[in-house]
């Protein structure tokens, strides 16, 4: 199969393509390496990528919310299906740039969509989020759930993506499947991320800014169990037979919840850090930041009956991992 996949330098693009090319498919990736975080994690991820794909893995430096650039690049490629990933991720940031959020998640997105439709490929699989979900109260999160009072920005482009895909899906019938990913962790992760974060100052003798005083619940769900939903759903596109879909649509678009199906506190998460640093952390207790949620808790249901989605990775395994690669990774 060959498969186009946009963010690839990413954390969860650079998995998923690992586990693309270990199966034998060609992949394209896309990824405009902007520096929303260093730029030099993102280049390690790409070379071990080139190392192990060889001339099954072709990657191309461009912003895909740039049409002329992302059409030129791909000329005379051919593409069978496409993992939509690249965007500007972070629910806090998109307070301080709004105009990255919209060039990036929604004009990007349209041209993912757009691409899709003139290839005809056969299946595109895209990154929504659990933020779409606002301020629900019912736990857990159903993909059946309003999705109607984002409280970020973030969260508003990543429901108004899911829409515009819905659009796709009724009048050009292209397959399409939207994830709505909850918090992901492991091995070569994202440094904005909670756990690289308090990693990171525990092991310098920091102290670690703890939100809501630490009454904060998440949903974590390791690599590998993400990146065994994101190829399961890739490898089954969406019936075009007007039968009802996961997320309630009737076109051959289906939305699932990927998470681990736990809904974890914050503060036993920061015990398995302190356990596997091998040092106690120094909390800094502070209110609720605007835009973030309290808990996390999906329902994955869905997912499970209709592709066997089953996580296997408790945090138990998954934050040691973690700890384990990063002072690897940086020789602490």
């Amino acid at each position: 199969m060959r498969v186009l996949v946009t963010g690839a330098a990413g954390f969860i693009g650079y998995a998923l393509i690992r586990a693309l090319l270990a199966r034998g498919d060609v992949v394209v990736g896309v990824d405009n390496l902007n520096d929303y975080y260093q730029v030099s994690l993102k280049r390690d991820r790409l070379a071990l990528l080139a190392e192990a794909g060889g001339n099954r893995f072709t990657f191309h430096e461009l912003d895909f919310s740039d049409m002329a650039a992302l059409t030129a690049a791909l000329e005379g490629q051919p593409i069978d299906r496409i993992i939509h990933l690249g965007a500007q991720a972070g629910v806090r940031y998109s307070l301080e740039n709004p105009q990255a959020y919209v060039q990036s998640n929604l004009a990007g997105h349209v041209n993912l969509l757009e691409l899709a439709r003139h290839r005809a490929v056969e299946h595109m699989v895209y990154a929504s989020s659990s933020s779409v979900y606002g301020g629900n109260t019912k736990l857990p999160f159903a993909v059946e759930d309003r999705t109607d009072h984002p409280v970020s920005l973030y969260a508003a482009t990543k429901r108004a993506d899911e829409l515009m895909s819905e659009t796709y899906a009724h009048l050009f019938q292209l397959p399409l499947t939207g994830l709505r990913f909850f918090t992901v962790y492991g091995p070569w992760g994202r440094p904005d991320m909670m756990l690289w974060n308090f990693t990171r100052r525990i092991l310098a003798g920091e102290p670690i800014p703890v939100f809501n005083h630490g009454e904060m619940y998440r949903d974590f769900t390791y690599i590998d169990d993400i990146v065994a939903g994101v190829v399961a759903c890739l490898d089954h596109p969406p019936a075009d037979d007007g039968a009802e879909k996961a997320g309630g649509s009737v076109k051959p678009h289906a939305l699932y919840n990927i998470g681990n199906s736990q809904c974890e506190p914050l503060m036993k998460v920061i015990g398995l850090l302190e356990e596997a640093c091998g040092q106690k952390a120094e909390m800094q207790m502070l209110p609720m930041q605007p835009g973030d949620v309290y808990k996390t808790y999906a329902d994955i249901s869905a997912i499970q009956r209709d592709l066997g989605y089953a996580p296997t990775t408790s945090i138990e395994v998954g934050v040691p991992s973690f700890v384990r690669w990063y002072r690897e990774y940086h020789g602490v």
